[in-house]
């Protein structure tokens, strides 16, 4: 891997030291580095591109930030091969792999080959109305509907490959992928799923019943969401990147999308490391 690609969150309070130490240590491996916007202007040494273009001149990514960083960064190599590397600065995230400080060991690693790919599935979420398509959207995390200007109760229609699962009256509802099990679905009560796992998480936000639970369901088979009933327009967000105004009556088709996003892992890597540290889980040693 020679060409790479950064994206960084230049908000954070560290970001001008690692890019700078990326940089020497880049430069010292022989590898060049492509950036785009904010961060092509806090790294001088980077080729400048469109952000685009990037996908089509880069080897791998760097994601300098936290888990939103990281979500942009798939969403600017979406529907491509190219591995994603994080770089967590600041407080450890669920999707980053590695810390600040072991920035100069991982280009190590990626320049000797030693390391390994994960790939995250993700979900596609294309939306109707009428006849109409709206839009046709790529999730790493999850798919979130619901959250809007009205306060008011909404009724979506929930069925899997024709079979009817349930008309829920909540708030909201977020269909997540394994990756996403530890975003907006944890959060709203649901469980924590392995990235490998061939599943889709199905969670319903404030439900106004008892009954209603978490539902993990097969990837293989399509799930349909229908607005029935609607005070005012919901929001559609993806990733929390891309965003959407969703009416009474509109409909969404989700499924496993065949394109997924990969990760890189350097050897001493362990997602259950990472979820102790995260969630503080008793008993731990870490």
């Amino acid at each position: 891997m020679k060409r790479i690609g950064v994206i960084a969150n230049c908000s954070k309070p560290e970001a001008r030291d690692v890019l700078d130490r990326l940089a020497r240590k880049a430069s010292a491996l022989g590898m060049r580095l492509i950036a785009a916007g904010d961060t092509a202007r806090r790294l001088p040494a980077a080729r400048r591109v469109p952000e685009s273009s990037l996908r089509r001149r880069i080897d791998a990514l760097i994601a300098l930030g936290g888990d939103g960083t990281l979500l942009h960064a798939a969403h600017v190599l979406k529907h491509t091969n190219i591995p994603i590397l994080g770089v967590n600065l600041g407080a450890l995230g669920f999707l980053t792999s590695i810390t600040a400080s072991e920035l100069e060991g991982a280009l190590e690693r990626l320049a000797e080959g030693a390391y390994s790919l994960s790939t995250r599935s993700t979900i596609s979420c294309a939306v109707s109305r009428g006849r109409a398509r709206l839009g046709l959207f790529a999730a790493l995390n999850d798919v979130v509907l619901g959250w809007g200007r009205s306060s008011r109760i909404i009724t979506i229609d929930a069925d899997l490959g024709g079979d009817r699962i349930a008309s829920y009256r909540c708030d909201g509802l977020v269909i997540s992928t394994p990756t996403g099990s530890t975003g907006h679905s944890l959060s709203a009560g649901g469980p924590i799923i392995h990235p490998e796992a061939a599943v889709l998480l199905l969670n319903v936000i404030c439900p106004h019943t008892l009954s209603a639970r978490p539902l993990v369901l097969p990837d293989s088979a399509n799930l349909t969401l229908t607005v029935r009933a609607a005070a005012r327009p919901l929001l559609l967000s993806v990733d929390g990147q891309e965003e959407l105004a969703i009416r009474q009556g509109d409909r969404l088709a989700v499924r496993r999308d065949p394109r997924g996003v990969q990760f890189i892992h350097l050897p001493d890597y362990s997602y259950f490391s990472v979820l102790r540290q995260k969630l503080q889980w008793r008993g731990s040693s870490v």
